[in-house]
């Protein structure tokens, strides 16, 4: 179980990547009501550059960005910074409660109690664009931020089931039923098959 500790939503990229807190906001198939990442398709970035040529409509499955509250206040103390605020990074929501939030498998689902159900699609990689944001709030720390946010960027994902979310409200962690993936003994294995069928 964790909890939504802070929401949020950037209206306008292209004027800051800053976001704005709320305590409740609607989640549709979409993604959030107001967010400028939501919508169903988006241009393909660097990020699926070995897949896509740049600007490519590809399905959206980065409409939300979650951080943890936890790693959040390991980044500002390896900033030497009192906070990191999750406005600063154009965060869409915070939770608080689960371990190694980071690092949660692509797949899971929070949910909560009334059902509105968010998919983890992979961990958020590294991004220049908060650097500018922290230099402003607290000059002289955004060169430290690339470094001490490594391996702490939450997760992005998208609406599975609509449904408010509010400040305060619990959520479900589910995690997919699925071992670890070792290509290595997949290999040996596939190997063996064959020479049994030679």
């Amino acid at each position: 179980m964790a909890r939504i500790v802070w929401l949020g939503t950037v209206s306008d990229r292209g004027a800051s990547l800053h976001s704005t807190p709320a305590r409740e906001l609607d989640a549709t198939f979409a993604g959030l009501v107001g967010e400028a990442h939501g919508g169903a398709v988006r241009p393909s970035c660097s990020r699926v550059l070995a897949l896509h040529p740049r600007a490519t409509p590809i399905r959206n499955v980065r409409q939300i960005t979650i951080l943890s509250a936890e790693e959040l206040r390991e980044i500002a103390r390896r900033m030497g910074i009192g906070e990191v605020a999750p406005g600063w990074l154009g965060a869409q929501m915070v939770v608080e409660g689960l371990p190694d939030f980071s690092h949660l498998p692509p797949s899971s689902r929070l949910q909560t109690l009334a059902g509105t159900t968010l998919v983890v699609d992979m961990q958020n990689r590294p991004c220049h664009l908060p650097v500018e944001v922290i230099e402003r709030e607290a000059p002289g720390s955004g060169a430290r931020f690339g470094a001490a946010a490594r391996g702490r960027r939450g997760v992005c994902g998208w609406v599975e089931r609509e449904g408010p979310l509010h400040v305060g409200d619990a959520l479900r962690l589910f995690l997919p039923d699925q071992r670890a993936w070792r290509v290595g003994e997949a290999r040996a294995d596939d190997a063996v098959r064959v020479d049994a069928a030679s």
